[in-house]
């Protein structure tokens, strides 16, 4: 068995096993970038040579590598993997042990099963020392120009609450406003529900990408809401 895989067929290994697990759980696969897969190399040879391993071992946050990069982002994660064997890797042996160790991590599993995401970069290096030790990074995103938006435009009377991506916003009468976001949420309107064991409810609806909601006055002060998509 050879201690020196070729890295960049161990690279497209990873992502193929990566694409492979995000189709079996219902998702879309992801591309190779660029500017993502050179963030991923620059940080690998970093750990590699620094003996460090912490998402922020340069004093940097992974979204910060990839802007470096010439990545503009809506969204970004990254996975990192040590994988040290004194009998050596073969292409199939470093990239199995990479992907399998993220999909038995929690944190790193849902990285990889991201479900808006659409690029991934990889970078990995070799370690210093007697027996083969490898340093891989694996970075997922989603650019900027995929952000969503949507509009709401108040046409009623009163000044409206609503929630948005657990935070709180009001919008005045006869106003219109845009919110952007990396990932489809759900909107609540406050008032839109009725009342059930002496609770308001509200109504949910999905924001997503290009949606218009048109809130107006109905019988009995009810708010109404036209969801148009």
């Amino acid at each position: 068995m050879t201690d020196s895989p070729d890295l960049t067929q161990t690279q497209t290994a990873i992502v193929e096993r990566t694409n492979a697990f995000r189709v079996e759980q219902g998702l879309l696969a992801v591309q190779r970038n660029a500017a993502l897969g050179h963030a991923a190399n620059e940080f690998a040879q970093y750990l590699a040579k620094s003996g460090r391993f912490a998402h922020e071992a340069d004093g940097r946050k992974p979204a910060e590598r990839a802007k470096q990069a010439g990545y503009w982002h809506c969204t970004v994660a990254e996975n990192l993997a040590l994988n040290l064997d004194s009998r050596g890797f073969t292409v199939e042996k470093l990239a199995t042990d990479a992907v399998e160790g993220w999909k038995a991590s929690a944190g790193h599993r849902k990285n990889m099963l991201l479900p808006n995401v659409t690029d991934v970069g990889i970078g990995i290096a070799r370690a210093m020392g007697p027996d083969p030790k490898f340093l891989t990074v694996q970075l997922l995103g989603r650019p900027g120009h995929l952000a969503y938006a949507f509009s709401i435009a108040n046409k009623s009377m009163d000044t409206i609450a609503y929630e948005f991506a657990g935070k709180r916003h009001e919008i005045a009468p006869r106003m219109v406003v845009t919110h952007q976001a990396c990932d489809p949420a759900r909107v609540r309107f406050d008032g839109t529900g009725g009342w059930l064991g002496g609770t308001r409810m509200n109504v949910q609806y999905e924001a997503a990408d290009k949606a218009k909601f048109v809130l107006r006055n109905g019988p009995e002060g009810k708010l109404m809401v036209e969801h148009h998509r």
